[in-house]
C-alpha cells in the first residue's frame, strides 16, 4: 500500500517552481507518520545567546517562558554559518558531515564549494551524514524548507518534498506565510518538519556592529516574524501538537575598528597556495603535502604577529575536530578576539565593524537555542549546549530513530521531553 502510495504521489503531484518533489515520502506522509508531532526549526542567524537581552523580544522571550532556554549553543569550528547549520541539521562536528566552510576546496584542489554558488551548494556530493529533513523523508514524513543549509541538495538522493532556492530578497514575512500554508494543508501532505532561515541579524551585525541601532531593529524585526508564526498556529487545528525550536548558527562580537588587519602575503609568499580568507580567521590550503613550507609559513606569521596565531592542521586544539581526513586546511590562521587577518590587502578592503569566526570558546560566539512544545517543560534553563546536540531533540520529536552514528549526546535534550 505505501509504495503504490508513493507511486500515485509521484504521478499525480506537479513539480512546482522553487520547489522539488521527494522521493523519499512521495509528497505523501505514510499512514504511520500522520499522527506525528510537528516541528518547525527556526534558525535566527547570528543571534547571539545575549541579544535578546539587549532589544525587545517579547516572543522568544514567550518562547522560552513556555519552554526551554539554554545558556548558550556552542559552535562547531569554524564559527561560520554553513558547517554549523549542518551541524545542528545532522548532528555531526563538520569532519564527520565534510561541511567544513563557507568556502573551501576539495582535497584534491580540483572543485570549490562556496555558498555564494548555487550549483555547489545544490551538489549532494558535498554534503555528508544524514540530515533530519533526509531522515524524516526516508520514514515516509514529508519535509519543506523555506531554506536552511543543506535542504537544495538531494542528500543521499533524497530531495525534500518542498524546498526553495536561497534568495535574500524574499521577506522574512512570505517564509512565514508559506510556513503557515504548508500548516494548514491536509494530513496526508501536510509536512511534519518545517525548517526557516532568517538572515536579518547576521546582516545588521555585520553592517553595524553588535548593539548598534540596526542590529537591535533586526533582531526585533525578526522577533515580529515569530510572532506571526505563533499567531498564525494558534489558529490551526493542529496547534497542541506543535513544537518550534529555535536556533542560531553562531554569536556576533566586534572587531577593533582601530586596529588594522594583519596582511599575511606581508610577511610571507603566498604564490601556488589557496587562502580563504574569512576576517577573523584565514584558512591556508597547500597544493600538496609540504611540512617545510607549512612550518616556514606558519613561523612567518607567528613572528610578525602577536594578536593571533597560525597553527598547523595538527596543533589545532582537540576540540575543533579538524583532521585531514575531512579536508581541514593545512595551516589555520586565528584572529584573537576583535582582530582581522586577511591574505591581501585588496581582501582586507571593505571590513564590517561586526563579525564571527573567531576561536569557538570565545563566548561572543555563541549562539541561542530555546524550544518550545507539548512535552517539553516549562520555564527550564539548562547549561550550554554543543550545536550537535540537538540533532537528537529533533529526531525524538519526530519520533524517528536514530539509525546513523552521531556525536551529540543523544540523551541530554532528549531526556527533557516528557512521555507521550
Amino acid at each position: 500500500m505505501r509504495r503504490i502510495q508513493k507511486l500515485i504521489a509521484t504521478l499525480v503531484l506537479l513539480f512546482t517552481a522553487g520547489s522539488a518533489m521527494a522521493v523519499g515520502s512521495g509528497g505523501v506522509n505514510a499512514p504511520d507518520q500522520r499522527d506525528k508531532p510537528t516541528l518547525i526549526l527556526v534558525s535566527i542567524d547570528g543571534l547571539r545567546w545575549d541579544f535578546p537581552d539587549l532589544a525587545n523580544t517579547p516572543t522568544l522571550n514567550k518562547i522560552a517562558a513556555n519552554g526551554i532556554r539554554a545558556e548558550r549553543m556552542i559552535p562547531v569550528f569554524p564559527t561560520l554559518t554553513f558547517p554549523n547549520h549542518y551541524s545542528i541539521a545532522t548532528g555531526l562536528f563538520p569532519a564527520n558531515h565534510r561541511l567544513i566552510g563557507n568556502e573551501f576546496p576539495s582535497q584534491d584542489r580540483s572543485r570549490y564549494y562556496s555558498l555564494r554558488n548555487h550549483e555547489t551548494v545544490q551538489d549532494a556530493s558535498w554534503y555528508g551524514g544524514l540530515p533530519v529533513w533526509v531522515a524524516a523523508e526516508n520514514e515516509g514524513m514529508v519535509t519543506a524548507a523555506y531554506y536552511f543549509v543543506g535542504t537544495e541538495a538531494p542528500i543521499d538522493g533524497v530531495p525534500m518534498t518542498y524546498w526553495h532556492q536561497f534568495d535574500a530578497t524574499v521577506p522574512g514575512m512570505t517564509r512565514i506565510e508559506k510556513a503557515l500554508e504548508w500548516l494548514a494543508m491536509p494530513e496526508d501532505t501536510r509536512p511534519h518538519l518545517i525548517t526557516l532561515y532568517f538572515e536579518d541579524v547576521d546582516t545588521a551585525t555585520h553592517r553595524y556592529a553588535p548593539g548598534s541601532s540596526q542590529s537591535l531593529a533586526a533582531i526585533e524585526r525578526v522577533d515580529g516574524y515569530i510572532s506571526s508564526l505563533l499567531d498564525g498556529i494558534d489558529q490551526l487545528s493542529i496547534a497542541d501538537e506543535v513544537y518550534v525550536v529555535i536556533v542560531s548558527d553562531h554569536g556576533q562580537a566586534a572587531r577593533k575598528v582601530d586596529e588594522a588587519p594583519f596582511i599575511i602575503d606581508n610577511v610571507t609568499d603566498l604564490d601556488g597556495l589557496i587562502v580563504v580568507d574569512h576576517g577573523a580567521a584565514a584558512f591556508i590550503y597547500l597544493p600538496e603535502e609540504d611540512p617545510d613550507l607549512a612550518m616556514v609559513v606558519r613561523n612567518a606569521i607567528n613572528e610578525s604577529w602577536p594578536h593571533g596565531k597560525a597553527m598547523l592542521r595538527k596543533d589545532l586544539p582537540a576540540s575543533w575536530q579538524a583532521t585531514e581526513q575531512a579536508g581541514f586546511a593545512d595551516i589555520v590562521v586565528q584572529a584573537d578576539p576583535g582582530y582581522l587577518v586577511f591574505s591581501t590587502a585588496l581582501r582586507a578592503k571593505g571590513v564590517s565593524p561586526g563579525d564571527h569566526g573567531w576561536a569557538r570558546e570565545f563566548e561572543d560566539m555563541h549562539g541561542m537555542f530555546i524550544a518550545t512544545g507539548p512535552r517539553l517543560p516549562k520555564g527550564e534553563v539548562i547549561p550550554a549546549i554543543e550545536a550537535v546536540d540537538v540533532f537528537p531533540l529533533l529526531m525524538e520529536i519526530l519520533e524517528l530513530p536514530i539509525t546513523t552514528p552521531i556525536d551529540g549526546d543523544p540523551l541530554l535534550l532528549p531526556a527533557l521531553l516528557s512521555e507521550r
